[in-house]
């Protein structure tokens, strides 16, 4: 039976990812994912791109109380309320978009920049809709391509949250979601509308636990799959993803069934 395995949301874009038990799925995805983003001193998105040991801090942040909480690697714990000061626009998909927010007061920017050797801002965009896929906030891979990876590398596993999907999908054929793409899925009490296949950047290639890159995901998966050439550009594709066609509760063990 094909089922959820593993549930990945990030309250911080780039930082650590978090894994409920359950998750509200609404029309626009999950509220509280993404709901923060970094931007340097240029007025651009920074992430584990620029710095891969990001993906080393944890984040919660508790929407009803807007509090947020950060955790170091060596233990430090930054915890206050979100104070939004002045507004800014940060430049994403190096220019090709704006991402307008507020910034976030307080000591979330100086711990991270100091943690990233940078000078960092958290910013609140208005619409955290806005760190999400354009073409569907939710994502989906199943476990059997992940270790269909790590045969193809030579390894006994390969990290899954190094893929940063929201859904992880247990019991399938590899690249079996593939074939989902034009048909809804029914995945707990939702149903996702699978659109098309995410392509992958070099976030990848990063050890999760360390941030250092250490897997060369993108020629394996482009060797073995292929590369493919979508609105202009060649792409690399990993995992799909979909809009939701009817919001709901998804819980770690529920069933997936494609329609």
């Amino acid at each position: 039976m094909k089922a959820v395995s593993q549930l990945s949301i990030a309250p911080v874009k780039g930082l650590a990812l978090v894994h409920p038990d359950e998750i509200e799925v609404g029309p626009r995805g999950v509220a509280g994912n993404r709901a923060f983003f970094l931007m340097d001193a240029r007025g651009r998105k920074f992430d584990q791109i620029e710095h891969g040991r990001l993906g080393m801090v944890r984040a919660r942040y508790d929407a009803a109380s807007d509090r947020l909480t950060l955790r170091f690697p060596d233990g430090t714990c930054v915890d206050d309320e979100v104070r939004l000061g002045d507004k800014v626009a940060a430049r994403f998909s190096n220019g090709r978009r704006t991402v307008r927010g507020r910034l976030v007061n307080g000591s979330f920017a100086e711990a991270l920049s100091d943690y990233a050797d940078a000078a960092l801002r958290l910013v609140k965009p208005d619409d955290e809709t806005q760190l999400l896929r354009r073409r569907g906030p939710v994502t989906l891979l199943s476990d059997a391509s992940v270790d269909e990876l790590a045969r193809r590398v030579g390894r006994e596993r390969v990290d899954p949250r190094r893929f940063r999907m929201l859904i992880s999908v247990a019991g399938c054929e590899p690249h079996e979601e593939d074939d989902w793409i034009g048909r809804e899925v029914r995945v707990g009490e939702a149903v996702v509308r699978v659109l098309e296949e995410v392509d992958r950047c070099a976030v990848t290639t990063q050890d999760p636990p360390t941030g250092i890159p250490d897997l060369d995901t993108l020629r394996t998966i482009g060797t073995y799959r292929g590369i493919r050439r979508r609105r202009n550009k060649n792409r690399i594709d990993f995992g799909v993803f979909g809009e939701v066609a009817r919001p709901g509760r998804v819980r770690v063990g529920d069933p997936i069934e494609p329609a």
